[in-house]
């Protein structure tokens, strides 16, 4: 066998419709799409239309909004760091900044202010400076023997 003899089995690739060619093919004309009017067209349908009954996302209630006010933030749980200490990504002798928190993976970028959360352990004693913290991530982290500082 060679490589120019490879070939398909047969009928595993049917063959292409041949639209538009003649009455006597069963798809001349209008090519199997009916009669003329949006349907007809390509690229086209009608979204959401569904035959005139009453559709999906009018008969479902309208719920919730999106505060145009809330401010973003990036949040960290004290139970991460402690975990990337253990795993030698964060050095808890050295100040933590929001810098080194995306150098060490727990963040994506410094664009959003810092918020330390008090989910999980923390044993290492750390020295943080970010800009807010949640009252039991302050007690976990003053209880570690470590300091926080507020950014502005």
């Amino acid at each position: 066998m060679k490589l120019n003899e490879l070939r398909d089995n047969e009928g595993s690739r049917p063959d292409k419709k041949r639209l538009g060619r003649g009455i006597g093919s069963g798809k001349g004309k209008t090519s199997g799409r009916g009669v003329k009017g949006q349907k007809s067209r390509s690229g086209s349908s009608i979204g959401g239309f569904e035959g005139g009954q009453m559709p999906i996302y009018r008969r479902l209630p309208k719920r919730g909004f999106t505060n145009i006010f809330a401010k973003e933030i990036a949040s960290v749980n004290v139970g991460m760091i402690q975990k990337f200490i253990d795993e030698k990504r964060l050095d808890a002798t050295k100040d933590i900044n929001a810098e080194v928190l995306v150098e060490a993976g727990l963040l994506r970028s410094t664009k959003l202010p810092v918020k330390i959360l008090g989910k999980g352990e923390l044993k290492a004693k750390i020295n943080l400076h970010v800009h807010a913290f949640s009252a039991s991530a302050k007690e976990l982290i003053e209880k570690a023997g470590g300091s926080l500082t507020v950014v502005a």
